[in-house]
């Protein structure tokens, strides 16, 4: 039966909406490979903020608790020179690119951020906090950063997928346009006390051209140039925020 012009509308716009929704994905920082899964066996998910701030989710909280944590409004503040603990949730070891700009200004211990998972439950102990504290106390550290990640990624197809004779550098026609970005946020806790702040850089993107052949090496590509420039970003804003 044919289509009047409002059902094809409705059609086309159903097929738009397929097509888009196929070609966008989320990937962490910390499991970044072109194919998520694949190549980072030793990724387990990653930590909440309730992991790394220290409050137990079924713990029974009263109006006095609330109260009590708006005493102490004590400036959060990072002297350069110092040391810090950094942790990247979902990996072992932080991102180089993370490391290297905050090194400029203090010194920097590195920690895993891979979760610690209770053999009864998939949820991290309520007391991984207070270990996380302890450790770093015993380090002589004051401060530590925990920071998240995603890379939000949508593919469009071009229409240099139709043949045309046109020379080609390479030999390999471009055929495919990845719009990616990468969006970030931190966590900074003050050891003696567990308070604690958190904020997010704006996000950065990028749009990068790849051919049939090339495709996973310019999506590593794209990763690595993304990730240097938001860690720089937040390392930057670190400093700004808490150096005295």
């Amino acid at each position: 039966m044919a289509m009047n012009g409002r059902n094809m509308r409705r059609w086309l716009a159903c097929c738009l909406l397929l097509l888009v929704t196929a070609g966008c994905s989320t990937r962490s920082i910390s499991d970044s490979g072109y194919t998520p899964g694949s190549d980072n066996r030793l990724y387990r998910g990653e930590l909440s903020e309730f992991d790394v701030i220290g409050i137990d989710r079924g713990e029974a909280i009263t109006q006095k608790d609330i109260e009590a944590a708006f005493t102490d409004k004590q400036r959060l503040s990072l002297r350069k020179g110092t040391t810090l603990m950094l942790i990247q949730s979902g990996a072992m070891f932080p991102d180089t690119e993370m490391l290297k700009p905050l090194e400029q200004y203090y010194n920097v211990a590195q920690f895993s951020g891979i979760p610690e998972r209770s053999e009864s439950t998939d949820a991290v102990s309520a007391s991984y906090a207070l270990a996380l504290r302890l450790a770093a106390a015993r380090g002589n550290i004051d401060t530590i950063i925990v920071y998240w990640g995603i890379l939000e990624t949508a593919r469009e197809g071009l229409p240099t997928k139709a043949l045309s004779w046109v020379p080609i550098v390479g030999g390999v026609l471009p055929d495919e346009n990845q719009r990616m970005r990468i969006r970030l946020k931190a966590a900074v806790i003050d050891v003696r006390t567990g308070r604690w702040e958190e904020f997010s850089p704006a996000p950065i993107d990028d749009n990068s051209l790849s051919g049939s052949y090339t495709r996973a090496a310019s999506d590593q590509d794209q990763v690595a140039l993304l990730k240097s420039k938001a860690y720089q970003q937040a390392a930057m804003q670190i400093v700004d925020r808490y150096a005295e």
